[in-house]
């Protein structure tokens, strides 16, 4: 169906001057008849039609450790795995290896790869929306985005354009022989994110009410805001018991996380649980998964708030248990990190300042203990990583300053030192106790970017962080600047992989110097992602894969895709 309502107030909108308000208190109902009255009328205090278009729509156990079970090699030594943000918590990628395969997305195809013979096993057709992949022994998801076919579509006013709603298909496909398709589920929401931790898989989409103007609210079944969905054909809803519903909230959009079984040899409904927020960004800690939203695109106030909710994800099912808010926006999933059960969130309030925000789960509201403000003035966050107690914020507009941060008392975060170069970092990467390396953009002193950088940070003396290497390369720019899973660093050897262009540049992390080994191009393909598998670089673009000596010195093979 087709949604054509936009949102007319925000939840917990507050000024900046004012105290965060969380959402203390959850509630559901245990029938439809209860909970289809409470959501008319949210939405009727906050949605109203609109005559040109349609809302925004966007596109268990303990962490283990990541080692196949069909072989003894472990992610981190014999091989590299997905950059991601926390160890023991995978998230989606184009790219997924054990060790032993290669299996790589594109095109409406799952191709396998023999990593020892560099030769192509295996292929199945799956989804052509097919883009993310996770993976645990034989079992590999692959997440899909399209549009929705669930639902018929209404007639709508002909004086209106007609966006059919985004859909989401995870396919689970079994790799243990020639690859199969063994499950099929679909729903009527947009993918948002993913995180697996062990066998367990969460995926988070997103869905807003299906109700078309000039229908009134009251006419609307509670169907319109449950999300459809389907597992091997066989069509469902989510129930009203799997609403869950904060003391404040618009009606607008809801969350759904849905949680899959990797060790089983098919696909369930994904155990719903529906929460009546908005969630743009997913950050997984291992037992806890965040989803964050910012509220500044409602045009109410351009500094903004950012909502954040709290599942607790170490049962089978996921659990939402706490909710807060914090003044301003965050860029992406490195905003936030939690240690030793306190959430950390760097923000930006429009282009006025930024902060870093500690929160602690009390009761059902994470509440702010703590907050150090004021960094870059007039500038916003173009990066961000925590390590442990400190805490590490690029912010930009002419020059870059990099700020430390100590976090070892949450209540009283400081920041102990700032560095100013031109050009700014747009991802951290720590590299042992005392370095980091950045990737972005170099810039005039006015502020004019000129091509990508690489960094590399001493940042042994919090008190003065310093840069002592910088590579550039004019005109450049790398797509890991804005996904990180494009980054590669292998600790065995120093390497480090960065796409720049349709170039790997492959370079050697030294004590205070990095120095070029190479640059790998592929035939016409853009290169976007790297991998270790014991003494083999291999490079992936859209063309194919190349194996390398791990300097780029020696090309072993070439797979066209």
């Amino acid at each position: 169906m087709f949604s054509l309502l936009a949102v007319a107030g925000c939840t917990n909108t507050l000024t900046s001057n004012e105290p965060p308000q969380p959402l203390l208190r959850l509630v559901s109902y245990d029938s439809c008849e209860r909970l289809l009255p409470v959501l008319r009328e949210a939405a009727r205090k906050n949605i109203h039609p609109q005559g040109g278009g349609a809302t925004r729509a966007e596109a268990a156990p303990a962490p283990a450790t990541a080692k196949d079970s069909l072989s003894s090699k472990t992610q981190g030594s014999d091989y590299s795995g997905t950059n991601t943000h926390t160890a023991g918590v995978d998230e989606p990628d184009l790219v997924k290896t054990d060790g032993n395969r290669i299996f790589v997305v594109r095109q409406g195809s799952l191709e396998v790869i023999d990593a020892a013979s560099k030769r192509i096993t295996g292929s199945v057709g799956v989804d052509m929306g097919a883009h993310q992949l996770l993976l645990q022994g034989n079992q590999v998801l692959v997440l899909s985005s399209s549009y929705s076919n669930l639902s018929p579509m209404p007639e709508a006013d002909s004086r209106l354009t007609k966006i059919a709603p985004q859909a989401t298909r995870v396919q689970m496909v079994n790799v243990s022989g020639t690859p199969k398709v063994v499950g099929d589920f679909r729903i009527d929401a947009s993918l948002v994110d993913a995180r697996q931790v062990g066998n367990l898989a969460r995926v988070v989409v997103r869905s807003y009410p299906r109700i078309d103007y000039p229908t009134k609210v009251d006419d609307a079944p509670v169907t319109s805001w449950l999300p459809s969905y389907s597992v091997n054909g066989t069509k469902g809803q989510v129930g009203c018991e799997r609403v869950k519903l904060p003391d404040q909230f618009s009606g607008s959009s809801i969350v759904t996380i849905l949680s899959f079984d990797l060790g089983l040899n098919s696909l369930n409904d994904g155990d719903p649980v529906s929460v009546m927020a908005d969630g743009g960004t997913v950050y997984g800690s291992g037992p806890n998964l965040y989803l964050a939203h910012d509220q500044s695109w409602r045009g109410r106030d351009q500094r903004g708030r950012t909502e954040i909710f709290q599942f607790d994800v170490t049962q089978r099912q996921a659990e939402y248990v706490a909710s807060g808010s914090v003044p301003g926006y965050l860029i992406n999933q490195y905003s936030m990190s939690e240690h030793a059960g306190i959430l950390r969130v760097a923000t930006t309030m429009g282009q006025i300042e930024s902060s870093v925000h500690t929160l602690k789960r009390e009761g059902g509201a994470l509440n702010q203990i703590g907050e150090v403000s004021g960094l870059g003035k007039k500038e916003r966050i173009y990066a961000v990583r925590f390590v442990g107690t400190v805490g590490y914020v690029v912010t930009f507009r002419q020059t870059d300053p990099l700020y430390t941060i100590d976090l070892r008392d949450p209540a009283k975060p400081k920041v102990l030192g700032e560095l100013k170069i031109p050009g700014y970092s747009a991802y951290l990467h720590p590299v042992g106790a005392d370095r980091l390396i950045g990737v972005g953009q170099d810039a005039t002193d006015q502020g004019r970017v000129t091509g990508t950088q690489i960094s590399l940070f001493d940042v042994g003396n919090l008190s003065d962080p310093k840069r002592i290497a910088q590579f550039k390369i004019p005109r450049g720019h790398s797509e890991a600047e804005h996904d990180p899973h494009a980054f590669l660093y292998w600790p065995a050897t120093k390497l480090l992989v960065v796409p720049v262009n349709n170039e790997a540049v492959l370079l050697k992390v030294e004590d205070s110097q990095l120095t070029e080994l190479n640059r790998l191009t592929h035939q016409q393909g853009y290169i976007r992602r790297s991998l270790v598998i014991g003494e083999t670089l291999w490079t992936i673009s859209d063309r194919g894969l190349l194996a390398t000596t791990l300097d780029g010195g020696t090309r072993l093979a070439w797979l066209p895709l």
